[in-house]
């Protein structure tokens, strides 16, 4: 839903631009029914529906699906209701007549297939390493120094998290929990749910260059990835698996900082590994193609990851 909505505006040219020009060139595929369908959902200014982002997409893509196309008519009304210009097919569409939901399930997967799909594993490399930035705090020092560390746009004044906001807009949380979602398509400032009714969610931007977009393996990592083909590399690479700091790698695999970042920096151009700062450290953690050559290389025999002397 955030990806659609960036579509349909100019913001962060810088940082969309190149990924939003090869999107909407993928979308002239669809059909233009699907097309229109979506873009009145997600608009490129104001809300769109809660209903669009069940909680039960934690699951999978196609749960969520099947959550959004089980909306119950009641909530259908009240939440496309709040969308401006209503086309003629709206009615249909708040009735959740089954035509037009069927319709609805199958523009999402159309559009989840041509410009969400193909950058999925670069978008999940950026969650897993903005992941690794906040859960070192919490397992140092809980969930106060957590709270504390979220960035410029979100500022703990305990018991109260505030953030830049558009609009004022309280959640009481009264004993839930805040499921808290890095995203590569939030822009600038954190969103959460209309109804504070529904389980508290904070979705909030991950750290990006502009080059986000990009395969991971660009034509510079498939000529870095030679050097690759040694023991002390190797090791590195299995030593970064649950994510650490360059201090922590060099004490794992037992060499210098200086060495240590060497061999980060080898494996993060080869696209196997990303780096997020963490204060004045920074925290390495596998993109999905490092996982996947450990995966497929397991390290039945250590003493083969070990480094040379």
């Amino acid at each position: 839903m955030l990806s659609l909505t960036l579509l349909g505006g100019e913001v962060g040219r810088v940082v969309f631009g190149p990924w939003r020009a090869r999107a909407r060139s993928e979308l002239t595929r669809l059909p233009s029914g699907q097309l229109r369908l979506l873009r009145y959902l997600a608009p490129p200014r104001g809300d769109f529906p809660d209903f669009l982002t069940p909680p039960q997409a934690s699951q999978g893509f196609e749960a969520g699906i099947d959550a959004v196309l089980a909306t119950p008519r009641h909530r259908l009304r009240q939440e496309v209701a709040m969308l401006p210009g209503r086309p003629s097919w709206g009615r249909a569409l708040a009735d959740g007549q089954p035509e037009i939901m069927t319709e609805l399930g199958e523009a999402l997967r159309n559009y989840h297939h041509a410009v969400i799909a193909p950058y999925w594993p670069r978008m999940q490399a950026l969650v897993d390493a903005e992941r690794a930035v906040h859960t070192r705090p919490l397992l140092d020092h809980g969930s106060e120094k957590l709270l504390s560390n979220l960035g410029p746009a979100m500022r703990w004044n305990s018991p109260v998290l505030e953030i830049d906001y558009p609009l004022r807009h309280e959640i009481h949380l009264n004993g839930r929990g805040l499921l808290m979602v890095p995203s590569a398509f939030c822009w600038r400032y954190p969103i959460t749910l209309i109804d504070p009714r529904l389980p508290p969610v904070l979705v909030f931007p991950v750290a990006r260059t502009p080059d986000w977009w990009g395969d991971c393996a660009t034509a510079n990592g498939s000529r870095t990835l030679a050097n690759l083909l040694g023991s002390s590399r190797a090791a590195c690479l299995r030593a970064i698996e649950h994510g650490c700091t360059t201090g922590e790698l060099a004490r794992r695999i037992g060499v210098s900082p200086p060495t240590a970042s060497q061999h980060a920096t080898a494996l993060r151009e080869a696209g196997l590994i990303t780096t997020a700062r963490l204060g004045n450290s920074v925290i390495h953690t596998l993109t999905p193609l490092g996982t996947a050559i450990l995966t497929v290389n397991p390290a039945s025999d250590r003493r083969r990851l070990a480094p040379r002397s």
